[in-house]
């Protein structure tokens, strides 16, 4: 069947198109929002604003069909009409050219209610495929939600050896197993490829503990952060006793451990696909890069990052081993390139200040202060960080070329930034509570949000009529 033009964008972008471009022109003016950052984004890195626009920028031939001042940002109509005409010679749009469209048309429209239960939400996450989708409760529920069968509940698993809270859960690569932690060293796994709902911890399905106290240090710490390698192989672990864990699943047995920092590790990931390095961050204000390959001291890192004046509460990689961003006690995320880490912590500088971010806002005097040796290439500013380790992630590559980092929020929102400009792209007001989580789909305009008021919320463009 033959479409014309018109019809074929109709198709292609629904009735909300001719809004969706003034929302857009709107949104280069900043939507109202003060940037709060342009001495720090005046002369932000080269190489990240190239490779974000490597990412996300249009193809030259389809502005052939708007002659003139090209604008900030190629409209999607004359995209599509370039692509109609083969202006790129290639029949279709490049991986650059479809996060260039669908980049701009962000999940803010909403929210619609997933779930709701009768205790705090702390993790919540899409699998790397986007199938499914996965959060934990402080109730001991984790709930696994099919999205290609409509959200429906594919499985309900009830914690086991639960201390405070579920502290992190991490998927499997191949959407096979899931592994959950809690204020223990045991990790438990769990087949989430039965064919049974309800996971009752080895009353209805085993739930296999994996024990990261076998260097024989105390069993009374916890695990505060959790993560699969790529390949599936392996997990990394951050714990309250300091230490950076690594567990072989083949071997079944811990194959590192590294005392890493001088305070609890919130947050730990894998830099990239090779599993070579890991990023942490600690209340101990700092974040650092280790490389397995390379340790000439058992506990040295590859190289540290100074610029937090409080605790790190995540890291997120940008997954190419060199940008990772971290969200801080100070109220902000900052942005980092490995290559400008140092090898040791030079500047003495007494960042302490007498307050507790579990119950009291932070001080307006410190609001200004800035690290003498701060090593960041960004730092963004106007969420939240307070009461619980607010988790900041890269927007997806596939759908927006990591144009965005989100954020959850203590006043109960979710923030957006733009990375290259600071600016704010959008902010998502719903919640009661913390939002935590928040995880944002892999392939559509999709974010969900889960907050401590026990609610789980879809965020979508368009949007639908529920």
């Amino acid at each position: 069947m033959h479409f014309t033009l018109a019809e074929a964008i109709w198709r292609e972008m629904g009735h909300y198109v001719n809004q969706l471009e003034i929302d857009s022109d709107e949104s280069d003016t900043n939507d109202g929002y003060d940037q709060g950052n342009d001495e720090c984004f005046a002369c932000l890195d080269n190489d990240i604003t190239h490779s974000t626009q490597v990412k996300s920028k249009p193809n030259e031939h389809l502005s052939k069909i708007a002659p003139g001042k090209r604008k900030k940002s190629v409209s999607t109509l004359m995209m599509l009409a370039g692509r109609e005409a083969n202006y790129s010679g290639r029949g279709r749009f490049t991986s650059a050219d479809r996060c260039h469209v669908s980049s701009r048309y962000l999940p803010v429209k909403g929210p619609w209610l997933v779930d709701q239960m009768n205790s705090r939400a702390y993790v919540s996450q899409f699998s790397t495929d986007g199938s499914l989708f996965v959060t934990g409760f402080q109730g001991s529920h984790i709930r696994i939600y099919n999205i290609d069968k409509g959200w429906k509940l594919q499985k309900n698993i009830m914690a086991k050896s639960l201390r405070w809270t579920i502290t992190d859960t991490s998927l499997s690569p191949n959407q096979q197993k899931l592994v959950y932690s809690s204020m223990s060293p045991l990790v438990h796994i769990v087949d989430i490829g039965s064919a049974a709902i309800e996971s009752l911890a080895n009353v209805t399905e085993i739930h296999d503990g994996l024990d990261f106290s076998e260097y024989g240090e105390a069993d009374s710490f916890g695990i505060f952060s959790l993560k699969f390698s790529t390949d599936g192989r392996e997990l990394v672990a951050g714990s309250s006793d300091d230490a950076i864990y690594v567990y072989d699943l083949e071997a079944n047995k811990l194959t590192l451990r590294i005392s890493a920092h001088m305070s609890d590790v919130n947050t730990v990931c894998f830099a990239d696909e090779s599993g070579h390095l890991i990023f942490s961050g600690s209340d101990d204000n700092l974040c650092k890069v280790w490389d397995r390959r390379c340790f000439v001291a058992r506990g040295k890192p590859a190289g540290i990052m100074v610029g937090h004046l409080q605790g790190i509460t995540f890291i997120d990689s940008r997954g190419d081993g060199r940008y990772f961003i971290s969200n801080g006690k100070d109220q902000c995320i900052k942005l980092w390139d490995v290559r400008k880490m140092s090898s040791n912590v030079t500047c003495d500088f007494d960042s302490r200040i007498e307050w507790d971010y579990r119950w009291m806002d932070y001080p307006q005097q410190a609001r200004n202060m800035r690290h003498p040796s701060d090593q960041s290439v960004a730092t963004y500013k106007g969420h939240s960080v307070l009461r619980t380790l607010i988790r900041c992630y890269f927007s997806p590559e596939l759908s927006s070329g990591q144009k965005y980092i989100y954020t959850g929020s203590n006043d109960g929102s979710v923030f957006i930034y733009d990375v290259v400009s600071g600016t704010i792209i959008a902010r998502l007001d719903h919640h009661k509570s913390a939002v935590r989580d928040c995880s944002w789909h892999p392939n559509y305009p999709i974010l969900v949000s889960s907050s401590w008021d026990g609610t789980l919320v879809k965020w979508e463009f368009p949007g639908s009529v529920e």
